[in-house]
């Protein structure tokens, strides 16, 4: 399975507006400039956040994007699904019909062990994202991000949060 690029900007967008103060928030510019990607293209993964109702969004020079919901309730599976959609990750089209070795008519009651396999592992990884809150990823990245690091990136979005 492939993810569009808009989900790991999505993530690591969520991943900055969790820290933002209340009331604040931080525009596209300042987004992409932080990341390094191209403004046009990140507003569209930022668009579907928006859409999904996932961020709040405000006009005008100190306007931008900030989280709708407190960390704690946002999951990497609402950003995944605000921007892939939530349809299911295999669809099943049923090719074993076209076996040429079936009888006429022969009809198959219940999906095949291909599809349940995969049902049960687009299950197991909706799971996973579902468990991890924007709150859980603060504190590891806490842990795991150089304290200088850390800081500076703090003080850079807070001098550019409106």
């Amino acid at each position: 399975m492939i993810l569009k690029s808009q989900v790991e900007w999505a993530l690591h967008c969520c991943a900055i507006l969790s820290s933002l103060p209340e009331g604040r928030f931080l525009s596209t510019k300042a987004l992409a400039e932080l990341h390094g990607l191209p403004k046009e293209y990140l507003s569209k993964a930022l668009q579907s956040l928006s859409h999904a109702g996932l961020v709040h969004t405000t006009l005008g020079p100190s306007g931008g994007y900030r989280l709708a919901r407190p960390p704690e309730q946002l999951t990497f599976l609402d950003v995944v699904e605000a921007v892939e959609g939530e349809g299911p990750t295999f669809v099943c089209q049923n090719i074993r019909a076209n076996n040429p070795c079936r009888p006429q008519g022969y009809c198959e009651s219940t999906p095949c062990a291909i599809a349940r396999t995969m049902w049960q592992a687009d299950e197991a990884w909706r799971t996973a994202l579902r468990k991890v809150t924007f709150a859980e990823l603060a504190k590891t990245l806490e842990q795991e991000v150089s304290p200088q690091i850390w800081a500076g990136t703090f003080e850079w979005v807070l001098k550019r949060a409106g």
